[in-house]
């Protein structure tokens, strides 16, 4: 089919929730490159919104797939599953958590952790513990308990009432975290780094005070690292920039590399307030998924993909920096590892993330002032040197 037959089926078809779309199909791709209909080479730098994480047809990725597939792809929970308890183990023993349930999506990972704090309150015997604080700007999905979570009220305005008893607090402010905090409150939840606002960070010692002042409140710290988890910013967790430990934490996007999958990690005690009946998923956790996130997981670890991020998120950063001098619209560079934004003075970034396109460089957006990198965490110096060269040239057009 032609861009212009898939383009009118689609406006045909499928409700209209994404609006105009750029105008390219993608037909195959392979490491950092994608190719369209047309047969034009793009650089992907935005590796679908960070989940992508092993760029395009990976060996292993594609491999676990395929071997799953030819022996069988679904079960139900019903029935042990290998790939789930194998993944479920790899996932302790590489980060702080004590047991792990998979779901389909991010959203579905925040939907389980906000039911899993009230759980744990109620079969304590505080019932009335059930109030969740979370981030303004913050996301953490798009159901309305999550979307009641998340504080942008563009996501939120025409989907009242939301989900009762959650409420948000300007990020890096330990004043007004601790004033929101009362009788009802049962967790804070929160993105070290926050993804789909622009890339924003929360200070170091921010988050120390909030893992201090959760202690002293005796609520749970959640961490929401959809995003910026598995090796995205450096570390193969967010939190292990922060030195402390969160008692819940999420997981998704690139968990499966491109394959749907979302995880529940959470510490003991509160990991055993799930009990039979509790909490589940139809398609959750099935062998297909497992499989398939257990080589993309192993792949980061072995390759160490996570280092990568690092060396070459400061390197990226480096070179951004030196266009931030260059030219005086780009008011920040902010970020960590490969998770980059990159913020302007004047409403252009949809302008920019289009010539990019044009360029074969795909990038994403924030609002009109903020660009997005999220590319595949194989990156090397020779990708980012491309791209900043193609940007640069981009800038002069401005």
């Amino acid at each position: 089919m032609t861009l212009n037959d898939i383009i009118a089926l689609d406006k045909k078809y499928f409700m209209n929730t994404f609006g105009d779309r750029l105008p390219v199909c993608f037909v195959r791709g392979k490491g950092m490159k994608l190719w369209d209909t047309n047969g034009k080479e793009y650089n992907d730098f935005l590796a679908g919104i960070a989940v992508s994480a092993l760029g395009h047809s990976h060996p292993a990725l594609v491999n676990a797939i395929v071997e799953q597939a030819q022996k069988f792809i679904h079960c139900s929970n019903y029935y042990y599953i290998e790939s789930q308890a194998k993944l479920a183990q790899l996932i302790v023993e590489n980060s702080c958590c004590d047991r792990v349930f998979f779901a389909n999506s991010g959203a579905e990972a925040n939907e389980g952790a906000i039911k899993l704090a009230r759980l744990y309150f109620r079969k304590k015997g505080q019932p009335e513990k059930f109030e969740i604080i979370t981030l303004e700007k913050s996301f953490h999905g798009r159901t309305l308990a999550t979307l009641a979570a998340t504080g942008q009220d563009k996501y939120q305005k025409n989907y009242s009432p939301l989900t009762p008893k959650f409420l948000s607090v300007p990020n890096n402010d330990i004043k007004a975290l601790e004033e929101a905090i009362s009788e009802y409150t049962c967790a804070v939840m929160l993105e070290p780094i926050q993804g789909e606002s622009g890339v924003n960070p929360t200070n170091v010692d921010y988050i120390r005070q909030v893992r201090e002042l959760c202690n002293r409140k005796g609520i749970l710290l959640i961490f929401d690292e959809v995003q910026c988890g598995l090796g995205r910013t450096g570390k193969l967790f967010a939190y292990e920039h922060y030195g402390v430990e969160p008692d819940i934490f999420t997981l998704a996007k690139a968990l499966g590399g491109g394959f749907p999958i979302g995880a529940l990690c959470a510490k003991e005690p509160y990991a055993s307030a799930f009990a039979p009946g509790d909490h589940g998923s139809t398609f959750g956790g099935n062998p297909l998924a497992c499989n398939t996130a257990f080589a993309v997981l192993s792949t980061i670890i072995n390759d160490n993909l996570s280092k990568n991020s690092a060396v070459m998120g400061d390197y990226f950063m480096e070179k951004l920096s030196q266009l931030k001098d260059k030219w005086p619209f780009i008011k920040e560079v902010r970020g960590k590892g490969l998770m980059i934004g990159v913020e302007l003075t004047v409403p252009k970034a949809v302008e920019v993330k289009k010539k990019c396109l044009d360029a074969g460089y795909l990038i994403g957006s924030v609002g009109e002032n903020i660009i997005r990198m999220l590319p595949p965490l194989i990156i090397t110096r020779e990708d980012i040197d491309g791209f900043i060269t193609a940007l640069d040239k981009i800038m002069s057009e401005l």
